[in-house]
């Protein structure tokens, strides 16, 4: 599967899954750019990445455009790469594509949640239906663990 995504310094790449493999690696689905949880997570990771990185790369997902990505990570100077899934293929592979319900309203989107992949691209460790606060020391501290 080919995606778009922005590395850390805003540059446009295809994205192939395969690109996580040989580095362990924090994948992090969210909802939408530029709404309150996802920023505030999106804000965590940046300033934690110097912690996080000695052990994991970070990835954010969503289904928003590259060009919604490119003006989310300029807005809020994020460091680490965000990949484009709008037909939800990496997120139906990791389940995380779910029914949701607003206000009696069904529809389809993203459950927030994060997974380590180990050097293999296999997952290690997951949290499901993420709450933000305190999720990224949560995160360290498996990395930690696993080292």
């Amino acid at each position: 599967m080919i995606l778009q995504a922005i590395d850390k310094d805003g540059k446009e790449f295809s994205f192939n899954e395969k690109d996580l493999k040989g580095k362990k690696t924090v994948l992090y689905f969210y909802p939408k750019d530029n709404t309150s949880g996802c920023t505030k997570e999106a804000c965590d990771f940046r300033d934690n990445i110097n912690r996080l990185l000695p052990y994991a790369d970070v990835t954010g997902v969503s289904p928003d455009s590259i060009v919604s990505h490119q003006k989310f990570q300029q807005k809020q100077n994020l460091n680490f790469m965000l990949v484009s899934d709008p037909n939800h293929e990496l997120a139906v592979k990791y389940d995380v594509w779910k029914e949701k319900s607003m206000y009696g309203r069904k529809y389809m989107g993203i459950e927030r949640s994060t997974f380590i992949l180990n050097e293999q691209g296999k997952v290690t460790k997951e949290w499901r239906k993420v709450k933000v606060a305190g999720h990224v020391d949560e995160v360290l501290k498996v990395l930690l663990n696993e080292k």
